[in-house]
């Protein structure tokens, strides 16, 4: 099919079939992770990410390309994970912006919307690097701008698009030397180029036959049994609407979210959990209350509501959380600070929570928490200020998004990119202090002095940061490189401590063991570290985590 002028509902399935046909390729874009170890996730958040904005508006009904768009920025944004999954939302969302207002546009409308995701991506990243995704986006962005003219169709520039964009990634192996030494194609360039050759096929009249992921769902049916005649109204009412602002009632450019923040906080609400976004003339609200029709009837006097939904809270702490929502729920006790901290493996999430961890966010190299679980995070807190340890560089960017979205609470989120650092700096929290800047400077602290190590299985024969490395070694990773390679888990665990400098001036070393290593094993290398570093104190924790078979915390 050839189209002229793309409307709301031909993007929807352009999209659509891009989620779909990188829902078809996301275990080849995994394979892509520069580290030989089976912790490749770019592929699948990447697919998480497109599918969340697929799900938003696969019910939608316009024709109205801006009105689609909006829905499908939210959507991106919400559900995007990893550097990846929230790269490619910012490109979305920059398209998004291009569109709004438009009821239909031309080749030559939408290269302009393109170039606005080259610029809303770019600003999401704080040092942009050359070789990656965005790379691949800009390049392919620009030749198909040159390539449109005014009698071009949604096509032309789509194929124009995607032919740039295989090129660019060819060429991503070229600009950084991690992929040239790692004999690999930049990821993230990767799943785009899957994503833009589903829109080429659907427009080629090519249909993708494959189911994308459900929305996640774990909520069990209602137990209306959880609040009966005889109880008495406690946790309030989980409220959630989003309204249209009307140009009849206020300015919408000028109109504030702060103006529906002190609404919801003012005494007659006394709302609490407060996530309130406005994009556009949308505003989204989530709060916490026990006077619903109060919330409802100040906010008609801003718009009119395009949806709500009003849940006694006392039904969601049996029915709509998750069993981990329900553990970490916390009930209404305020908190000047709070933690949230991601992590994965029962022995972990356990010592996290002895060292003041309020709320554990399940997640981990292969399995990265979205924005939305984030804030799903935030949202059971009662705190003036939340602390975040994202514990890997892949999530920092998703956390970064959480924060910026969320209004309930103060939010910071920590340069902490792996688990010893959150365990050193936890060691060294004092919130008795009660100066957020002496906190974090001692949390900054705690990360710069120790190093962080880890012994895992290659997956591939490979060489990276110059250690030649033999699919089925052990390798040991010290702060993000690899160090070492070698048979025997115990003696990589001792090369890696003889690269380290100044290990004589060090004094502690904790090894959180992962779920498959054996008590015998656990002895052992204890043992051999005390007789080479006798002045070093060794202790051992049951981390339980997958992949990584130990996670090493040198202070």
């Amino acid at each position: 099919m050839i189209i002229e002028k793309m409307n709301g509902e031909q993007f929807r399935e352009i999209v659509t079939a891009g989620a779909k046909n990188l829902r078809a390729n996301y275990e080849e874009v995994d394979s892509l992770n520069v580290f030989p170890v089976p912790d490749g996730d770019t592929g699948t958040n990447m697919a998480r990410t497109i599918e969340g904005g697929v799900h938003a508006i696969e019910r939608k009904k316009t024709k109205k390309l801006g009105e689609m768009g909006k829905v499908l920025s939210e959507g991106f944004l919400m559900s995007a994970r990893g550097n990846s999954g929230v790269i490619l939302s910012q490109i979305f969302r920059g398209i998004c912006k291009g569109l709004e207002g438009k009821e239909e546009v031309t080749a030559m409308e939408l290269a302009e919307a393109y170039k606005l995701g080259v610029k809303q991506a770019d600003g999401a990243v704080q040092e942009p690097v050359e070789g990656t995704i965005l790379t691949v986006y800009r390049e392919a962005t620009e030749a198909a701008c040159k390539a449109v003219g005014p009698s071009s169709s949604i096509n032309d520039f789509y194929e124009a698009h995607l032919k740039q964009a295989a090129l660019s990634l060819k060429n991503t192996i070229n600009l950084l030397p991690v992929l040239k030494e790692a004999g690999v194609i930049d990821s993230g360039g990767a799943g785009y180029v899957y994503i833009v050759k589903g829109m080429v096929k659907y427009l080629s009249g090519e249909k993708i036959e494959v189911e994308l992921t459900k929305p996640d769902s774990n909520a069990p049916a209602v137990d209306f049994s959880a609040f009966t005649s005889e109880d008495v109204l406690q946790f309030g009412y989980c409220t959630e609407f989003i309204l249209r602002l009307q140009t009849s009632k206020v300015d919408i450019d000028s109109f504030s979210i702060d103006t529906v923040i002190a609404d919801l906080e003012a005494p007659d609400i006394e709302g609490n959990s407060i996530v309130a976004i406005k994009d556009g003339d949308i505003v989204k609200v989530h709060v916490h209350t026990k006077e619903p029709g109060i919330v409802l009837h100040k906010m008609r006097a801003y718009g009119e509501f395009l949806t709500i939904k009003v849940e006694n809270m006392a039904l969601q702490h049996n029915e709509i959380m998750t069993e981990e929502e329900a553990e970490i729920k916390k009930a209404t006790e305020h908190k000047k600070y709070a933690v949230v901290a991601v992590a994965q493996g029962e022995g972990i999430i356990e010592q996290f929570k002895l060292m003041g961890v309020d709320v554990v966010v399940s997640g981990n190299q292969t399995m990265n928490p979205s924005t939305e679980d984030f804030i799903r995070a935030f949202k059971s807190l009662n705190a003036d200020n939340i602390l975040v340890f994202p514990n890997n560089k892949n999530i920092i960017m998703a956390a970064k998004q959480a924060a910026d979205l969320y209004k309930g609470a103060h939010v910071e989120v920590i340069n902490c990119v792996s688990i010893p650092q959150c365990l050193s700096a936890l060691a060294m929290s004092d919130f008795s202090i009660d100066d957020l800047v002496i906190i974090l400077g001692n949390f900054n602290a705690a990360i710069r002095n120790v190093v962080s190590g880890e012994i895992t299985v290659a997956n591939r024969t490979t060489k990276l940061h110059g250690v030649n490395i033999r699919k089925g070694d052990y390798l040991g990773i010290l702060d993000g490189k690899v160090r070492y390679a070698g048979t025997r888990k115990n003696s990589v665990v001792l090369e890696l401590l003889k690269k380290i400098p100044d290990i004589k001036d060090r004094q502690v070393v904790t090894i959180l063991y992962g779920k498959d290593v054996t008590e015998e094993e656990k002895a052992k290398n204890i043992a051999a570290i005390q007789s080479y570093y006798p002045d070093l104190e060794v202790g051992g924790i049951d981390g339980g985590q997958d992949v990584y078979k130990y996670l090493v915390a040198i202070d």
